[in-house]
């Protein structure tokens, strides 16, 4: 969760400065996010490709979790696809391209903001802070009333790394190569599902 805040920090310090002026207007309309991002991409090639060991362990997984990063990606973008008919200011388009970041807000709310502007980056942001935080808070909500694969769902992303602690908790040691092996899958979508939606 501290994680999370101190992004959140960030975002507010570079609002702030922005709108105070104390930012150089060639830096603000540089191509600096676009190379934050592939260095962002860079370190995330890099911690997957170092683990070996977690790696390997996927190969003991049951075939039919296999499938579930597939229903998270589906459910997510069903959700985003139907809540967009009730915000008629924005499009189904929209909706899933802010629904694609799966918690994974660094990525996808870079993305959406090069691509659809600040507010809808904004709007990514919050949403998908928002998606880690009722995984990491609602956790045990989700194992009583919805399953032990739930809170791995609800993490998107993150269920292999900040939600990877909670879900183990709650949903049990016997899961957590599931989680491992879900958040990679679908933090590997995040980038070609972000960019799909973007591109309407």
């Amino acid at each position: 969760m501290l994680g999370s805040l101190i992004i959140v920090a960030f975002f507010v310090i570079g609002v702030l400065l922005a709108m105070y002026g104390l930012m150089p207007e060639s830096l603000i309309e540089s191509h600096l996010s676009f190379y934050a991002l592939c260095a962002l991409m860079l370190f995330v090639g890099f911690s997957i490709g170092h683990d070996k060991k977690t790696l390997n362990s996927f190969r003991s997984l049951n075939p039919r979790l296999l499938l579930l990063p597939l229903m998270t990606i589906i459910g997510t973008l069903a959700g985003t696809f139907l809540i967009s008919f009730v915000l008629p200011h924005r499009s189904p388009s929209d909706c899933m391209a802010v629904g694609s970041g799966f918690a994974y807000y660094s990525l996808s709310s870079i993305i959406i903001t090069d691509t659809k502007g600040a507010e809808l980056g904004v709007i990514a942001l919050m949403s998908n802070i928002i998606r880690e935080l009722s995984a990491l808070l609602l956790a045990p909500f989700f194992v009583k009333y919805f399953g032990r694969l739930a809170p791995i769902s609800v993490g998107g992303a993150t269920s292999m790394d900040t939600t990877l602690p909670i879900i183990t908790k709650y949903s049990g040691k016997d899961f957590v190569v599931t989680a491992i092996f879900h958040g990679l899958v679908v933090d590997f979508s995040v980038i070609f599902l972000v960019t799909l939606f973007c591109s309407f």
